[in-house]
């Protein structure tokens, strides 16, 4: 039986469970080398992590849908071997999912990040068996923006009876774009600042509340 104020929880990957920066800073590096792009600086590929690749692409260097597709490809010839492993869990993080899961509470990540590559990160680092479900986008594109991974997150759970009429959910990430990703579906966010975003992104975006560390977040929901 769960405790606390929230029955479900939905946590996103990068920036809250996974420090990925590495793995995903230098395949853009790669895709925008085989584009003749050339590199932003550190601080602004920072601000690349997070939303999805799409969005990143088109938005920041202003690609066409075909340049996108083309970018998106050649990120993920060298992500799927290499980058996804340029990657480490947060201090405190595997605590904090065995501190929900004995509490009682069904976990389940909402990423951006394809489903694939979000499974083969939380097995390799022996986190998925805390999860109910891992909902990411797909490889097509069809579910990539925040909103449509939380609905698919969402519909799965109902399916496997781990999300009722009632039950009480709430959205943990690191950025805005989990914010109001969760909001489109009426569930509100509680923000992590050991990720990518800052206090004042996640506040002005709506968060409920910022936390420091995974161990202040396991006392919040306790």
């Amino acid at each position: 039986m769960a405790t606390g104020a929230y029955d479900v929880i939905l946590l996103d990957l990068d920036g809250t469970l996974t420090d990925s920066a590495p793995g995903i800073v230098n395949c853009v590096r790669y895709a925008l080398d085989d584009m003749g792009i050339p590199h932003p600086d550190d601080e602004t590929l920072r601000t690349f992590l997070g939303p999805p690749l799409a969005d990143t692409f088109g938005r920041h260097f202003g690609m066409t849908d075909a340049q996108i597709e083309q970018a998106i490809a050649k990120y993920r010839e060298r992500y799927h071997d290499v980058g996804l492993f340029e990657n480490s869990v947060y201090d405190g993080v595997p605590e904090l999912l065995r501190h929900m899961s004995d509490a009682g509470l069904t976990l389940a990540v909402a990423t951006s990040k394809p489903t694939y590559s979000a499974t083969r990160i939380l097995e390799h680092f022996d986190l998925a068996g805390h999860f109910a479900f891992i909902g990411g986008s797909d490889l097509a594109g069809l579910r990539h923006d925040k909103a449509s991974v939380v609905s698919h997150t969402l519909d799965e759970l109902r399916g496997r009876d781990r999300l009722a009429d009632g039950s009480a959910v709430v959205m943990i990430g690191d950025r805005e774009h989990d914010v109001h990703g969760a909001r489109a579906h009426g569930i509100g966010t509680i923000g992590v600042l050991w990720g990518y975003g800052t206090e004042e992104e996640l506040l002005t975006a709506g968060a409920l509340t910022v936390v420091e560390s995974p161990d202040a977040l396991a006392r919040l929901l306790s």
